[in-house]
């Protein structure tokens, strides 16, 4: 199987852009992303082909690392773009309609200097309410180990919780996040704090763990940001692996690169 490695500020993705969904796609996804007996990714993205009759030209089916199905991917589906792109030979400059399990999600690439890397934006579509975590387990965890600044829900797709803090840089991300994922029923977890109108945001990811950027994560920050008053549009979100830009509206538009690593033969 021949898969491309591309990732989007150090959020890394295997793709394999194929004819049909293989049924061994979980346990492949787990082998293949194994950071040392595998090639090694956050996850594995199927790019199987679109639909004419909703009018996609490709449709992103994602596995984490630990095999689990993800429902979307901000950087991942800048990084299947990318693929796609790249094995279509049409240019570096396309428009894209990508079918997810999180609906259709449109992609316009764009080169740069850097023949490896394009910048892509994507309308993620609209952000909702997130699970209601007001009272209960996660409330209490939050109150009894110290978080004392706002916490909230979105769906991006997928469900996210945002958790306000003075400083994202004292936070044990791998620990109070797997727990707050663990107590919510699995959730991806934001941990933010506002410098100069910039949020910063670290994120543990469900089916993954700590990841270096978090595209749906970063469109659930900014908007809870926007919300609490700590920043004004568009909002610019600083992660480990990068920043991106996410413009709110009625829809979240998420702007970043895509950066191709290698062609691998797996299996």
């Amino acid at each position: 199987m021949q898969l491309t490695k591309h990732h989007g500020l150090g959020n890394d993705f295997l793709i394999a852009l194929a004819d049909a969904l293989p049924p061994e796609a979980p346990a492949l996804a787990e082998a293949s992303c194994h950071r040392t007996r595998g090639v090694g990714a956050d996850g594995l993205i199927f790019g199987l082909p679109g639909d004419a009759g909703a009018g996609t030209d490709v449709t992103m089916v994602l596995f984490n690392a630990d095999g689990t199905r993800a429902e979307m991917s901000g950087n991942g589906i800048r990084c299947l773009a990318q693929a796609f792109v790249q094995h279509d030979d049409c240019g570096s400059e396309r428009a894209l309609s990508i079918g997810t399990d999180a609906g259709i999600r449109t992609v316009s690439v764009e080169s740069t200097e850097d023949p490896n890397v394009v910048q892509a934006r994507v309308d993620m579509g609209p952000i909702g309410a997130g699970p209601d975590l007001e009272d209960g387990e996660v409330a209490d965890y939050l109150r009894n180990h110290g978080f004392a600044e706002h916490f909230s829900t979105a769906d991006v797709g997928n469900p996210h919780l945002v958790v306000g803090v003075h400083d994202v840089h004292q936070i044990d991300v791998a620990g109070n996040g797997s727990e707050l994922s663990r107590l919510a029923g699995g959730i991806n977890v934001e941990f933010i704090s506002a410098t100069a109108g910039v949020i910063d945001m670290r994120v543990w990811e469900r089916g993954v763990g700590v990841t270096q950027a978090c595209g749906t994560g970063a469109c659930a920050a900014a908007q809870a940001a926007y919300d609490w008053g700590l920043t004004s549009q568009p909002v610019r979100v600083s992660m480990p692996g990068g920043d991106v830009i996410v413009e709110l509206g009625d829809t979240a538009v998420l702007i970043g690169p895509a950066e191709y690593i290698a062609t691998v033969n797996y299996g």
